[in-house]
């Protein structure tokens, strides 16, 4: 019988937890790994993790956990391994060889769900010079014809084709990838310029990925952005107007989601369209309050404002999903987070709080 293409990949996650990851813990980076990879549409069949105060050198984990991932492959029948960190070339390739399995990274996972999720032009670019750029350091870790164990997650969107190129093509592909970027960025520019000469204040909505972004952003302006229970449903940036008063509009721009260890080649890459979040006036970090670990996804967006150079900027916290908590959070526990309001983006409970706290904050700005 002809083995079924469509039929969903089979995942073993793997996480590793080292001195340094205390702030995210194991098991909600775990949980998170979970989603992801279900977002990325494969099946999740078990999962191992240990703890090391290093990381080994060949194989990442110890020698004794890729024997239990031997015996764990051949008793779930996975054909998938996907490690909560990032693996480097040499490592990939020794757990490929001796597991012969496919093994990928958390950056490559992240980078083919962009890759699925990618609709608008210039969010296909960018997403395909993150993979070029991601392909260009993996040379070395999966030979020169960069072939891999079958194919699905990590082998396929819309980079797929250079995985049989050459160090000499990539490079050639990522100068053309740039140059095409560079003119949708300079677009981009005008557009930005027509805005000020509107004299419309501008806030963007940022915050860590499926914390209700873009549910919000279709609420308060009747937008008809997909909005989805998935990371990452939505990476291509709207910008919407919103009346807060009769006398007063603002434009509102959702951007892209945040999450612990964005890979480097993406904030490279959707640079450009990151630059809609250092061009306002105003930010509204959206919060997903029903979230076990939202202090930490809090942190985790402020490391990429930080790269960003946008972590000065006003900023408005919305703790959205008051509707999924079984209690009220009090305002004492969220006094640090001044100015903020909470709402629930779904059922718009608190909406007319967050505009009136806008039209405050912004009025003076323009």
């Amino acid at each position: 019988m002809e083995k079924n293409v469509f039929a969903p990949e089979k995942a073993l996650l793997v996480g590793v937890e080292l001195p340094q990851d205390q702030e995210f813990p194991l098991a909600a980076s775990m949980e998170e790994l979970t989603r992801l990879t279900k977002t990325a549409n494969a099946k999740v069949v078990g999962s191992l993790s240990q703890k090391r105060p290093r990381p080994d050198q060949k194989y990442f984990i110890g020698s004794g956990k890729v024997t239990e991932l031997k015996s764990l492959i051949a008793s779930t029948g996975a054909n998938l391994l996907i490690f909560d960190v990032d693996l480097s070339p040499a490592q990939t390739r020794n757990l490929e060889e001796a597991l012969e399995t496919k093994v990928i990274d958390r950056t490559e996972l992240i980078l083919d769900i962009f890759a699925q999720h990618a609709r608008s032009r210039e969010g296909k670019l960018q997403v395909e010079l993150a993979q070029a750029e991601f392909q260009i350091t993996r040379l070395t870790g999966h030979g020169v014809s960069m072939s891999r164990l079958g194919g699905g997650i990590g082998t396929r969107g819309p980079g797929e084709s250079k995985l049989e190129y050459d160090r000499r093509r990539i490079r050639d592909k990522i100068s053309e990838l740039k140059k095409g970027i560079a003119k949708l960025r300079a677009e981009r520019s005008l557009r930005r310029e027509k805005r000020k000469k509107s004299q419309l204040p501008l806030a963007a909505l940022v915050g860590y990925t499926n914390s209700g972004k873009s549910t919000l952003l279709n609420a308060l302006t009747n937008a008809d952005v997909l909005a989805e229970d998935k990371l990452f449903a939505t990476l291509d940036t709207t910008v919407k107007r919103l009346e807060i008063s009769p006398q007063k509009t603002i434009l509102l721009t959702d951007t892209v989601g945040f999450i612990q260890k964005l890979p480097h080649q993406l904030i490279a890459a959707f640079r450009a369209t990151l630059e809609e979040v250092t061009e306002a006036d105003l930010l509204l970090h959206i919060v997903d309050i029903s979230a076990p670990n939202w202090p930490q996804q809090i942190n985790a967006v402020f490391q990429v404002l930080d790269e960003l150079n946008a972590s000065s900027k006003p900023i408005i916290t919305v703790f959205n999903k008051i509707d999924c908590l079984s209690e009220a959070l009090p305002d004492e526990a969220l006094a640090s987070y001044e100015p903020f309001v909470k709402v629930s983006a779904l059922t718009e409970n608190g909406l007319d709080n967050l505009v009136k706290l806008l039209a405050r904050r912004l009025v003076p700005l323009s």
